[in-house]
């Protein structure tokens, strides 16, 4: 016999919802300017032919800590690095790693705390116990010291060729330390929604445990936790600029905006402050439109401010 489920009241509801939200963030210019910087940003990750057509890897040593030219024109519009590689090729470049490490951890933080929180919710009990245990000890240490804990068993290796080998050891030690706050709010969301009466009745109609979980209940947990992920996508790309100036994230000579802040505060001091700013001014600047774009969607999906 097919299994019957019932009809979930909440599903245009739910649309309703998401289609507000966005109509009331496009009409923000805050929202509007900062889609635009993650448009060009995610744009340069991955499309750097776009925005550059030299070799970051092609250097020569008489071109070496070249100033910026007059307009940002010439051959090399943002100078050059210390051995004499154009410093926008690399600047362009160093955006797919960082984007790349986000984008991983935030989607294996999200799916580990969906399935983990869901779970809890849902079943309670021992399994409720046991999740929420492992959700303290691991909500105490920061993403950042945990990180470092853990990349330091790794100092002083080489990166690799491969793009995602070279952010594989980043990305799991952020991983292990990003998924708490998403376990949290599903968990929150499993229990006010799994005694509703339109979750009730698709039991009573023989629906698996499994389906009421992933078709009517995930749909209200993932509202809280969509909000979340812009601003958490920007602390990761802090977190990685933190760990690669500390010499644990991502190794040379792969390159990363963090790899470009460690590599440019040696010679900001010398007069080459363009090696740190550039970098520098990337990374807030994305940092920044994703918290624009996180606290609006949060706004919008508050039904306290609808």
């Amino acid at each position: 016999m097919s299994e019957l489920t019932a009809p979930t009241p909440t599903a245009e509801r739910q649309a309703s919802l998401w289609s507000d939200a966005f109509r009331t963030m496009r009409r923000r210019p805050d929202v509007i300017i900062a889609t635009l910087v993650l448009l060009f940003v995610f744009a340069m990750a991955a499309f750097p032919g776009l925005f550059t057509d030299k070799d970051p890897t092609v250097c020569f040593g008489r071109d070496a800590k070249l100033r910026p030219d007059t307009w940002f024109a010439g051959d090399h519009p943002l100078g050059t690095d210390a051995f004499g590689c154009d410093f926008a090729a690399t600047l362009v470049h160093g955006t797919r790693p960082t984007i790349t490490l986000a984008l991983v951890v935030i989607v294996a933080s999200v799916f580990v705390g969906l399935i983990l929180g869901i779970l809890a919710g849902y079943y309670g009990g021992w399994l409720d116990t046991l999740i929420s245990r492992g959700l303290d000890v691991f909500i105490v240490i920061p993403m950042l010291m945990g990180a470092v804990l853990i990349l330091s068993l790794f100092r002083g290796r080489v990166s690799a060729d491969n793009l995602f080998e070279t952010i594989a050891p980043a990305a799991i030690s952020l991983s292990l330390f990003g998924w708490m706050e998403f376990c949290r709010y599903t968990r929150a969301a499993t229990l006010e929604t799994k005694n509703l009466d339109y979750v009730t009745a698709a039991k009573c109609l023989g629906a698996s445990d499994r389906r009421v979980m992933f078709k009517h209940i995930l749909p209200n947990a993932i509202v809280p936790v969509t909000a979340v992920v812009p601003t958490t996508i920007g602390g990761i790309i802090v977190t990685e600029a933190a760990l690669a100036v500390l010499g644990i994230g991502v190794q040379p000579p792969a390159t990363s905006w963090g790899v470009l802040l460690s590599k440019g505060t040696e010679w900001a001091g010398g007069g080459y402050v363009y090696l740190f700013a550039w970098p520098l001014g990337m990374l807030v600047l994305t940092v920044f439109a994703f918290a624009t774009f996180g606290d609006a969607l949060r706004d919008a999906l508050d039904p306290k401010l609808r």
